[in-house]
């Protein structure tokens, strides 16, 4: 293990204003499992480590604002557990799922929820649609996994009518929306809100965007993904 690696930074200032303090000595063990296993494990890169507060886990915190009380929340690709884990730590009233495919990283959520004793989080390893038509939450989040256009499908069938997809992004999101347009019409999707969190609190701040149904009362389940429309169809219609 490199030296970078094994160097767990202390928790800034900041990290007690977005951790409750009951709270913050969870985060400060999880940040010493991403610095250590983490990276052992190929979680995360090496130097990542120095920092884990501001990049990772106070960023992911952040996103705590945008979660209504008492929320279920499926955490969509959840790899190290960012946002899922910091959300679950900084949120006790959350019920966390936390949605992997790959069989080392679902080990080391399962190790960090037992860890920490994390009460209401459960680690389903496979794809975010192996739920499909099975399981409903009031927010569905993720970070870095797929641009909007790819995310709105693996997203929205999980999403409950007065839900949203509510997830991390980066500077590109105003693009990301527009080549979404399509796809955002095809599913009946409320136009995108675009948060920025963290100002004046963090010198990097937090992209987010949260996206909600048009119409609550016209979402039915099973969700199948809806179809482009295409001319021979605009035609039939006509």
């Amino acid at each position: 293990m490199s030296e970078v690696s094994r160097e767990t930074p202390s928790a800034p200032e900041v990290a007690r204003r977005v951790f409750p303090s009951a709270r913050l000595p969870l985060a400060e063990r999880y940040a010493e499992l991403l610095a250590t296993d983490g990276v052992v494990r190929g979680l995360i890169g090496p130097r990542e480590a120095p920092r884990l507060w501001e990049r990772h886990l106070v960023n992911c915190a952040l996103l705590a604002d945008l979660v209504p009380e008492n929320a279920t929340v499926c955490d969509i690709g959840s790899g190290a557990g960012l946002p899922g884990l910091v959300l679950a730590i900084a949120r006790p009233d959350l019920r966390l799922t936390l949605v992997e495919p790959l069989l080392r990283r679902t080990t080391f959520l399962d190790e960090v929820v037992a860890d920490l004793a994390l009460s209401g989080v459960e680690v389903v390893r496979g794809r975010a649609d192996s739920l499909h038509g099975e399981r409903r939450f009031a927010v569905v989040t993720s970070r870095a996994v797929a641009p909007l256009d790819r995310l709105l499908g693996w997203s929205m069938p999980l999403v409950d009518p007065e839900g949203a997809l509510v997830a991390m992004k980066g500077s590109t999101i105003t693009d990301e929306i527009e080549a979404a347009r399509p796809v955002l019409d095809r599913w009946g999707c409320a136009e995108p809100e675009v948060r920025v969190l963290g100002a004046g609190l963090v010198s990097s701040t937090t992209v987010a965007v949260r996206v909600a149904w048009a119409d609550p009362g016209r979402v039915s389940w099973p969700l199948a993904a809806p179809r482009a429309k295409t001319k021979s169809n605009r035609r039939r219609r006509a």
